[in-house]
Order: C-alpha cells, then structure tokens, then sequence
C-alpha cells in the first residue's frame, strides 16, 4: 500500500461522505441558459443551485492540468473534454488493445496504373490499408485490404498527405473501399470485448475511474457506474440573481461603426455560500480500479480547482470548508443524514444580508461521533 492510502480519507477500500462549502462574491457560480445565463436559484425559496456537472467540470480541468507533473499521468486521461468526441474517446479503448473497430473489407486490383501506383508507394499507405503485391507473371492478382478503423476526418488527412504520391484511380479505390466498410456497418463485439474496453477505459480515464460514464453510444465499452457521486450545491441563503448592464466602446459588425458604443449584459450575485454533499462507495471504486492517488488528487482537486476556473463573470470563488466522513465498514457505520447534520453553516445576524465569509460561523459537532466514523477536516 503506498504511503497516501495511510491517509484514512485517501483509502479507496473505505466509504466517505463529505461536505463541500464555497462561496462566490460578485460573480455567477453557474449560469442557467434556459434563463438568459441568470445564476440558478430554486424559485420557491430563491436559494442558490449549482449543479454537480458544473463542479466536476472544474474538477476535470483541475487534473487535465495537474496531471502534467503527476508520477501516473497517462492514468488521468480525461473523457469528457472540452469540444471533444466521447465517441473517439471510446474508440481508443480499442485501437490501443488491437481489437477491431470497423468491417474488414477486400478488394482485388485489376488495374495496372493502380498496382504500379501502389508497388511503389505501398510503404507510405496509411496503416489501416495493406496492399498484398504478386510476381507479375503470377495468375493470382494483387489485393488491397481495409481494417475499416478510420473516421472520415481520419480518412481524408492520411489521403491529403498522400497526395502527391496517388493518382486518381488508386485513390477511388482507397475511397471504394472506406464506403463499402461503412457500409457494412461496425463488427458485432463480444462481451469478453467490451469488457476488454471497459477495463481499459476505467485504467485510462480519471473521470470514468472516479465518475463513470455511458459508452456504449459507438462502439460499445459498457457503462461505468462511479463510485463518487455529487449533489447539487445549495446555497445557505437566499440570493438575488442581478442583470446588470455593461457598455463596449467597440462594435461588432461593420454596419454599427457609426455607434458610439454597444449594450452587453453581466450576470451576477452580490454574495453566496454554497453546500455540497458527495458520496464515494468502496464497493464501486474496487470495480473502477480507484487508488489511494486518485482519492488524493481529488481531494486536492476541490481546494484547488478553484484557481484553475477564473474568470470575470464568476468573479472571486473560494472553497470555505470540505469535511470528510469516513467509514470503517464498506456500507457505513452511521446514517449519512446525520453526518451531514454536524456540519452547521449560519449567518451571525439573520437580518443583515451577507456580503462576506465572516458573515457566516460554520460550526462543526465533532465529539460523539458514531463507531467506526472518523472526521477529516481538509479545510474549514
């Protein structure tokens, strides 16, 4: 066991629960575009929401980054990147373990201005494609294969690196065979295959080891069901979501150069505290293959992550207080409920509005906690 797992809230074989408080000031924590980007409230008590997509966005931003100087980085892959193809994600599980990922498809070449085209650049054809020459005084003739692993991008990158070095015909014949491979549709997998790829993918990908994720939507690497699971953060109060007005001296079209200036909008609250709840399942980690590293990177993930998301329209995010409770059995020894109940964020003065942190006594009941539950305080 290596010396982080001697850290109790970093053993992945024991249960946790903790609490997340952070705050925002002047800023939007997270925008609700089905209400023109306003900060998201509950609209019977006008509390504060933050989605739990919204934090482990930054959690994943968090690692992407750390995970450059990190003794496992090609352990703490992303999934969901920003603007990317889950569905190329996926295909990686596959073409890195040299399983199939498209319809083997053949074809003989019976021109010959396409097989001397080929026998002289057949080492510069992409991988995917293996052309099987014959002596020319053969009767056999010469065959050119297709693995059916490439995208369309794929397809027309390696082709418009070629060039130069194909005539029109061989590249037809390359083209003939990516189409009548699509056409043919995706090999059927086995279930010894998508397990294949599912392991892989909980190896590789921080996010679906600690998260999970659905990746079946292409070709098939199962579902994952993560072992840390978030809440929605509420807020302690209620907040005021503000539109406010913001004037651009510039102009963003060539017919509004006569302007003076130009109205944009901002989005903000003045002050909020906000409380989370997560939830990591030993049961689940065993199964994703969760090490104590990984526990520790999230950890630190929620006390810094925050640095790594700035922007003005947030304006300043802090975390304020993040409270581990952790389990000597694998189902837990006490009510989570009641754990979460000795974490008491209030305001001093109810009739006052909060403006800052030290508005707020965040009050902690540590004596008495139930058998086998021990209480981490990484911040707060």
């Amino acid at each position: 066991m290596t010396e982080q797992a001697t850290k109790i809230h970093c053993d992945p074989a024991k249960k946790h629960d903790f609490v997340l408080i952070f705050d925002v000031t002047d800023g939007n924590p997270n925008g609700d575009p089905d209400a023109g980007n306003l900060p998201r409230t509950d609209p019977e008590t006008m509390e504060g929401l933050v989605t739990d997509v919204a934090l482990k966005r930054k959690v994943r931003n968090f690692v992407e980054v750390a995970s450059e100087d990190h003794a496992y980085p090609e352990r703490l892959k992303i999934f969901i990147e920003h603007h990317g193809v889950l569905n190329d994600q996926i295909r990686r599980a596959y073409t890195e373990q040299g399983m199939e990922v498209g319809t083997r498809v053949e074809k003989v070449v019976t021109d010959a201005a396409v097989t001397a085209n080929l026998r002289e650049f057949s080492e510069a054809l992409p991988g995917a494609f293996k052309f099987t020459d014959v002596p020319e005084d053969s009767d056999v003739q010469p065959k050119l294969s297709y693995s059916g692993e490439l995208t369309d991008p794929e397809f027309k990158a390696e082709i418009d690196n070629l060039d130069e070095s194909l005539n029109a015909k061989t590249k037809k014949l390359l083209s003939d065979l990516k189409k009548e491979s699509d056409k043919a549709g995706k090999p059927k997998k086995g279930r010894d295959d998508v397990e294949k790829a599912r392991r892989w993918m909980c190896e590789n990908f921080f996010d679906v080891r600690m998260f999970g994720a659905v990746m079946s939507t292409g070709l098939n690497a199962g579902q994952v069901r993560g072992p840390l699971q978030l809440t929605f953060s509420r807020s302690v109060n209620p907040i005021i979501p503000q539109d406010l007005a913001i004037t651009r001296m510039a102009v963003t079209d060539e017919k509004d150069r006569d302007k003076l200036q130009t109205i944009g909008r901002k989005t903000l609250i003045p002050y909020g505290l906000y409380v989370g709840r997560g939830f990591f399942s030993a049961h689940a980690a065993r199964q994703t293959g969760v090490t104590a590293e990984d526990l520790e990177l999230f950890w630190d993930a929620l006390l810094y992550m925050w640095d790594f998301d700035r922007s003005a329209s947030r304006g300043t995010m802090s975390p304020r207080g993040i409270y581990v409770f952790t389990h000597e059995k694998k189902y837990g020894n006490a009510p989570v409920h009641e754990l979460f109940d000795r974490i008491k964020p209030s305001l001093n003065d109810p009739d006052t509005s909060p403006r800052r942190f030290s508005d707020y006594t965040v009050s902690v009941e540590e004596e008495g906690l139930p058998e086998g539950v021990a209480l981490t305080r990484i911040l707060g």
